[in-house]
C-alpha cells in the first residue's frame, strides 16, 4: 500500500501521519509497515536542539496507525470510525530513532473484538528493535459529540465596580 492508499483508510494528515507505506500484510493478523524519519519533521526542533531524537510517543503512535490500517480495512463503515487509544502496555525504548532512520514497524493483533483491539508492536531501525509496546484500542464513532442546541447560554454577571469609582 503506498501513501494514498494509507490515507484513504487513515484521519492522519502531516505531521501525525507516521506510515508511509505498508510492505506486507495479513489479514486480521499481522501488517508492517515503513516511516522514514527526516530531519524536517516539527518535533525534531524542540526535541532535542542539536540532538534530534524521535520522541517514543510519536513511535508508539506509529505502532498503533499501522494496527489501524490493518484492521479498518475489514470494517464496512470505517468512514464513520476511528481508532483510538484505551492503553498502552510494556512499553520499552531500546534504541534511539534519529533523522535518516527508518522504521520498520510490525504489528500483530493479539485479540480483536468489533469495538476494541489488543495489538503487539516491534519497531526495528537496520535490524534492531528500537521499540517495543502493547496497545489496547477502541473502535468508536468519528461524528464529533454535538452540544445541546436547545440549552439556553448561562447569564453574564456584570463585573463588580471598584471601591470609590462612581456608576452611572
Amino acid at each position: 500500500m503506498d501513501i494514498v492508499e494509507i490515507m484513504s483508510l487513515l484521519p492522519h494528515r502531516y505531521p501525525l501521519l507516521l506510515i508511509d507505506r505498508i510492505v506486507e500484510i495479513e489479514r486480521k493478523v499481522r501488517i508492517v509497515a515503513l516511516k522514514n524519519v527526516t530531519i524536517n519533521e516539527p518535533h525534531f526542533a524542540g526535541h532535542f536542539p542539536n540532538f534530534p531524537i524521535m520522541p517514543g510517543v510519536l513511535i508508539v503512535e506509529a505502532i498503533a496507525q499501522a494496527g489501524a490500517a490493518l484492521l479498518l480495512t475489514e470494517i464496512p463503515d470505517r468512514a464513520s470510525k476511528l481508532m483510538v487509544f484505551t492503553s498502552i502496555d510494556s512499553a520499552k525504548f531500546r534504541r534511539p530513532v534519529v533523522p535518516g532512520d527508518q522504521l520498520r514497524i510490525e504489528v500483530t493483533v493479539l485479540n480483536w473484538r468489533s469495538t476494541a483491539a489488543k495489538l503487539r508492536g516491534i519497531v526495528t531501525v537496520d535490524g534492531k528493535v528500537a521499540c517495543e509496546a502493547t496497545v489496547m484500542c477502541a473502535i468508536t464513532s468519528r461524528t464529533p459529540k454535538q452540544a445541546n442546541a436547545s440549552a439556553e447560554p448561562a447569564p453574564v454577571e456584570p463585573a463588580p465596580t471598584p471601591a470609590g469609582v462612581a456608576t452611572e
